[in-house]
């Protein structure tokens, strides 16, 4: 999936059970901007007047691009239609049942594509904002579509396996599957040429890889062995090699190919291991099976946040130009290291911009959902902006 269509900018262990877990530990750490967010620009801007009284205190509101996060609606329409009726979409009530979401679903499939105008009316129409988190800022981090290189059959160069998840309970732990203890079940989807490569696709939770024929499958989340994550980067920031401010992504991948030696060691620290099943089609999807769209996804603790829901976005402290962004996501995916009521892990899409800009990405922020305004549930009980 490419990553331009940005701001033109796991489950319960859902995607993968790493994902922002290398970053969470130094999440005060500021951030020093290296990649633009795909696109450039911003939307005209929208004087106060001709947005809805309720979403006026959205700070932004009216200079984002609300066409950009269609799709994304209509792959969480997708999951409603899917599902029966008066199923809510998560723990808090505002955010309604499939019963509330179908006409709002219509409305959103009658929109044209590109008319930004037209899509900020109809957020304005069916939605009303209401607070999470009581206001309060937490830490948004990133994530992006691993690539790696790969062989249908085992050889001296393609030689670490990525597995299917075995019909079994009590699986093992990363040291004991790395060590061999799957081999000989028939489990293997696909062989790899670099170890760390493979470690770093199990933290994103999906990916796609280049086959020696130069053809690519896509992988998806397929399960997790139940051990608890250990974010290595711990270990390292433990040995003094790396500071909090400096950790990153990219920091943890190149000290473990500058310790070849103590590599292998060092990311069994960790005993969560991922499974991977192989994506027929589309891109990469989170949870409830939502394909990911770059830049408009994003991944939350559902014990606070619905599943599904668009949620107004505003970080400071990103890897953007300016320090920050303001604009419209959905809560379309989770991960074991997304933990808390105003955490967030944000989809940035594949490709080199993407991986600099998600492996740094420690911001600061908060988000506001929007909830159906036809909701069963009177939103006037609940505290707005």
């Amino acid at each position: 999936m490419a990553v331009a269509g940005w701001m033109t900018v796991r489950r319960v262990i859902g995607r993968a059970v790493g994902l922002g877990a290398v970053l969470a530990l130094a999440a005060c750490a500021g951030t020093t901007p290296i990649a633009h967010l795909p696109g450039g620009g911003k939307r005209p801007y929208v004087s106060p007047e001709q947005i809805a009284p309720d979403f006026r205190g959205l700070a932004g509101w009216g200079e984002d691009d609300h066409a950009e996060a269609l799709p994304a609606v209509q792959r969480t329409c997708g999951w409603v239609k899917s599902q029966p009726p008066g199923k809510p979409l998560g723990a808090h009530r505002a955010a309604g049942t499939t019963d509330d979401w179908r006409a709002i679903c219509a409305a959103a499939n009658r929109l044209a594509p590109n008319d930004p105008e037209a899509a900020r009316l109809f957020f304005e129409a069916n939605f009303t904002p209401v607070t999470l988190g009581a206001g309060q800022e937490g830490l948004f981090t990133g994530y992006y579509e691993s690539e790696l290189r790969g062989s249908w059959t085992r050889s001296e160069r393609f030689n670490t396996p990525l597995y299917r998840k075995p019909n079994q309970g009590n699986l093992p732990s990363r040291a004991r599957i790395t060590s061999g203890a799957l081999n000989g079940r028939g489990l293997e989807l696909l062989w790899v040429d670099d170890p760390i490569d493979a470690f770093f696709l199990e933290i994103q939770g999906s990916g796609r890889v280049r086959m020696t024929d130069g053809s690519y499958v896509g992988l998806s989340f397929g399960g997790q062995n139940g051990h608890s994550y250990y974010p290595i980067g711990r270990h390292i920031l433990d040995r003094g090699d790396a500071t909090p401010d400096q950790m990153s992504l990219q920091l943890i991948r190149r000290w473990l190919k500058e310790h070849p030696g103590e590599a292998n060691d060092v990311m069994n620290l960790n005993p969560s291991y991922v499974f991977f099943k192989q994506r027929t089609e589309g891109g990469p999807r989170g949870a409830r099976n939502m394909e990911l769209t770059p830049g408009r996804s994003l991944a939350v603790d559902v014990e606070h946040v619905p599943l599904g829901v668009p949620l107004w976005l505003e970080v400071r402290e990103a890897p953007v130009p300016g320090g920050g962004f303001k604009r419209l996501v959905l809560a379309q995916d989770t991960g074991g290291a997304i933990k808390g009521a105003v955490r967030g892990d944000l989809f940035w899409g594949a490709g080199t911009e993407a991986e600099e800009g998600a492996g740094v990405m420690k911001a600061r922020g908060r988000f506001t959902m929007l909830a159906p305004r036809n909701a069963a549930f009177q939103t006037a009980q609940v505290p707005t902006k």
